[in-house]
């Protein structure tokens, strides 16, 4: 059997990292990268027995980049703080390392929302990246946020059947507090590429447009007053972002 490393990025993470650990404890080793949390995030991940490596955070692309080289082993399994490694995947992963017929693996993910999961707002199956690949398969560029990546093998990428579960916002007070942060990161990337300024009815329309896609093409309106909620704060971090 190959042996798998699982890294978890994370950040003032103390009321999730423990249930995110505990859903991998089958792993051979976890690796929290933790960039110098002030509360007892580390702590907690320690008596788990997880190995805690502090990254200073330059943002997602390089905090991923550097992650992965901390992993001691050939296979790695990605996770945040706010997901959950079903005991499904789990067993699907492990059989996978008994003969892999890939060098990466995206896995989808169920996202949970003010206790229902959200099936559409394009939040399912969220094939956000590969989590589940071989060490040097993959590489992030340096983003601040919305981290692209390259896949450096030449065999075709797989997918995993089973999800994995996450719990993006356990408050609407998270969720506000994540807008306003990568709305700051997303302008970051935006004078990274070269734009500088944005007007009035450039940022009204972007927003506009971001609410529009979730709430009626991702038919985010049959996901309820969650689905709008959804929408909404996909607005305000898309307006701010350009504003």
């Amino acid at each position: 059997m190959k042996k798998i490393s699982v890294y978890i990025i994370a950040y003032n993470e103390a009321d999730k990292i423990c249930e995110a650990i505990n859903s991998v404890l089958w792993a051979d080793e976890i690796v929290v990268a933790d960039s110098y949390s002030q509360d007892n995030t580390v702590a907690l991940a320690e008596q788990l027995g997880a190995r805690v490596v502090q990254i200073p955070f330059q943002g997602f692309g390089d905090l991923r980049n550097q992650a992965m080289a901390a992993c001691s082993h050939e296979w790695i399994f990605s996770l945040d703080s706010d997901e959950r490694c079903t005991p499904e995947v789990r067993d699907e992963i492990l059989t996978c390392l008994q003969d892999p017929q890939a060098d990466a693996y995206y896995v989808p993910r169920r996202n949970f929302f003010m206790g229902r999961w959200i099936r559409y707002s394009g939040f399912y199956p969220d094939y956000r990246q590969p989590q589940l690949f071989i060490k040097g398969a993959l590489v992030f560029k340096n983003d601040p946020v919305h981290e692209e990546f390259t896949i450096v093998t030449k065999r075709p990428v797989a997918y995993l059947h089973n999800a994995i579960w996450q719990f993006p916002f356990k408050r609407l007070e998270e969720l506000i507090h994540k807008a306003n942060k990568y709305s700051t990161l997303g302008a970051e990337k935006l004078a990274l590429s070269g734009r500088r300024n944005c007007s009035l009815w450039t940022a009204l329309l972007h927003g506009l447009w971001s609410f529009f896609h979730m709430y009626i093409l991702k038919r985010g309106l049959l996901d309820g007053w969650p689905g709008f909620i959804i929408a909404l704060y996909n607005f305000e971090g898309t307006f701010y972002k350009y504003s």
